[in-house]
């Protein structure tokens, strides 16, 4: 099946290749852009190079690839994903990975050692209170940077040549400019998006555990369901 991707315009990556795997193939539609604050990137690059921070949580990809290059004394430091993770690599010796794809799951993977602990989170300008009021809660200091603005293309994205459309984020989401025709399967990459497309009236048919790979496995999954009950209806009315 041919499935448009919600990304940023850069941040596609291997899409390509990891959709290939589960049998499918895919193209990328962009209903945001990011606009980079470099002074904003330069500064935190400064801040972590001076022992401002205890631990560094990159919640996205494109903040670590922003800041990998510019940092060279690394605290702690925790990826949402292994593909936030693969980012940091070629600069970061040691990056730790959540159990899940949730930015809430973050202050639990750390527990007690957040105590008194400064956590410098580079991200977008869309407003996290649930980790932040986490993190305090904990006894940490969340110091949050929105390194890069999320802006809408305003564009109608081509899904013309789509079995399914992939929403990537809640922003994704919201932002996107999109004709929900008859046959396009409508999918969300979590349970987070997939609340925001259910309280948008267009629930997911497919919803992943948050990341790329386990989304195409859902797919599969509903798309093998939506084959063997389409094979007992053939064979009731044949």
């Amino acid at each position: 099946m041919m499935i448009a991707i919600t990304r940023v315009a850069g941040k596609d990556a291997d899409d390509a290749v990891r959709c290939q795997r589960h049998g499918h193939s895919c193209y990328t539609v962009s209903p945001l852009t990011a606009d980079v604050q470099w002074n904003r990137v330069r500064d935190f690059a400064t801040a972590a190079n001076r022992g401002a921070f205890d631990c560094l949580f990159f919640s996205s990809a494109l903040p670590a690839r922003l800041l990998g290059p510019l940092i060279t004394t690394w605290p702690r430091v925790v990826a949402i994903g292994p593909q936030t993770a693969a980012m940091l690599a070629p600069w970061c010796e040691k990056v730790e990975v959540l159990p899940s794809f949730y930015s809430k799951d973050f202050v639990p993977f750390l527990g007690a050692w957040l105590r008194g602990k400064r956590v410098g989170i580079p991200r977008a300008d869309v407003p996290n209170p649930g980790l932040m009021d986490a993190i305090l809660r904990a006894g940490g200091v969340p110091i949050e940077v929105h390194c890069y603005r999320l802006k809408s293309t305003g564009t109608l994205l081509d899904t013309a040549r789509a079995g399914a459309i992939l929403f990537t984020s809640v922003g994704s989401y919201r932002a996107a400019l999109w004709e929900h025709r008859p046959g396009l399967i409508p999918m969300a990459i979590g349970t987070v998006t997939a609340a925001a497309m259910e309280e948008g009236g267009i629930p997911a048919v497919v919803t992943g555990d948050g990341s790329l790979e386990g989304t195409l496995d859902a797919l599969n999954r509903y798309l093998g369901t939506r084959l063997a009950q389409e094979g007992n209806t053939h064979d009731r009315t044949s």
